[in-house]
């Protein structure tokens, strides 16, 4: 055997198993380049087909509703979205919200979508305002807690006696330590989206956190301290600016407040009386001015017991940064156009009132 191998050249061992081996390579090269090439155009065929890729095509059929919780990534929507058969995969919708520049404005909350969506699809219509679950409610300044309950409880299909029970629980709603147990004042005017189906609790709490912003923004209880009177004071000051004023004049009417305040002056505003008895008449009568209410501010000297309404932003700073003026007096003498006249003369102010007779023919 040994005679065998030494009789063979070195051309024919080297030559042998070179030519031998080069051609297996070469075969073996050629096959998983025709491999690669297959499997390549069968994925592209398959994602321009759809059907059998990881995404839907088209808008989709058949509605469904799918809750996106607060802090979802775009991966947990898809997940979710997934999960409910609205998009094939979560991979689906997240390339589309990928591709897409505003999918940033997905915001958390309940979606009416459809089965079987496309990712694309899927992306556009909760980019659709018209695709939120939700229930509107808009709360405008200046509104008693009575009226804004009435407000939640239409717009959300909840009993007015459970909103009601719930505002009897300070801790459960987050009224602030300052507030005491009286939630006048703290239901913040505003536009508010809720989820379908949350409860008397979850809904009141929305909006006092609401007001928890406010006045973090407007500074509150930093610009009360300033003003030296308390976070209390000062919302009930603006409540009182909210129910007297106009925009405009917000800061001139706080400054007639808090003059006759520091003269020891009654305040003698209508709008504490027309709370005290439910009303909101633009004139009084003499019996009413005389109701023993401790919000009648004709009877009683200094600052009602609590806010009279939910005042808004505007009203707040005007509690907080008053005007600079000696006004001791002011009368809306067109109640039409709101235009309000400011004076510190008694005989002035009297001569107000006259023009607002004739403005309103009273």
């Amino acid at each position: 055997m040994s005679q065998l191998g030494l009789s063979m050249t070195s051309d024919e061992r080297s030559g042998g198993r070179g030519n031998g081996r080069g051609g297996g390579r070469a075969t073996l090269v050629a096959g998983i380049v025709v491999v690669v090439v297959i499997v390549v155009a069968a994925v592209v065929a398959v994602r321009a087909m759809g059907g059998s890729s990881g995404d839907f095509t088209g808008d989709g059929d058949g509605p469904v509703t799918v809750e996106i919780a607060k802090g979802s990534s775009l991966r947990k929507m898809g997940e979710a979205l997934a999960a409910a058969g609205v998009v094939k995969t979560a991979d689906a919708f997240v390339d589309a919200a990928d591709a897409e520049p505003k999918s940033g404005g997905i915001a958390p909350g309940a979606y009416n979508l459809r089965l079987g969506m496309s990712g694309t699809a899927a992306v556009a219509a909760m980019l659709d305002p018209a695709s939120r679950d939700i229930d509107k409610l808009v709360l405008p300044e200046g509104l008693r807690l009575s009226q804004s309950v009435t407000a939640a409880a239409k717009a959300t299909g909840l009993a007015e006696s459970d909103l009601t029970a719930a505002l009897r629980n300070p801790a459960k709603i987050g009224l602030p330590s300052w507030a005491g147990s009286n939630p006048e004042g703290f239901l913040f005017p505003a536009t508010y989206e809720l989820a379908p189906g949350a409860d008397a609790t979850a809904v009141v709490a929305t909006l006092v956190r609401r007001f928890g912003q406010a006045a973090a923004e407007t500074g509150l209880v930093a610009g009360a301290a300033a003003r030296g009177v308390t976070p209390y004071e000062a919302l009930i000051v603006a409540s009182l600016v909210q129910g007297e004023g106009v925009v405009g004049d917000y800061p001139k009417v706080a400054r007639v407040i808090y003059n006759r305040l520091a003269k020891g002056m009654p305040l003698q505003l209508d709008s504490t009386v027309n709370y005290a008895l439910g009303t909101t008449d633009l004139q009084l009568s003499a019996d009413q001015l005389r109701t023993a209410s401790p919000y009648n501010t004709y009877v009683h000297r200094g600052l009602p017991p609590g806010p009279i309404n939910s005042p808004g932003a505007e009203a707040i700073e005007a509690a907080l940064e008053p005007a600079q003026g000696n006004w001791l007096y002011f009368v809306t003498v067109d109640p039409k156009t709101g235009e309000t006249k400011f004076t510190a003369n008694y005989d002035e102010f009297l001569a107000f009132k006259q023009e607002y007779r004739a403005n309103t023919g009273s």
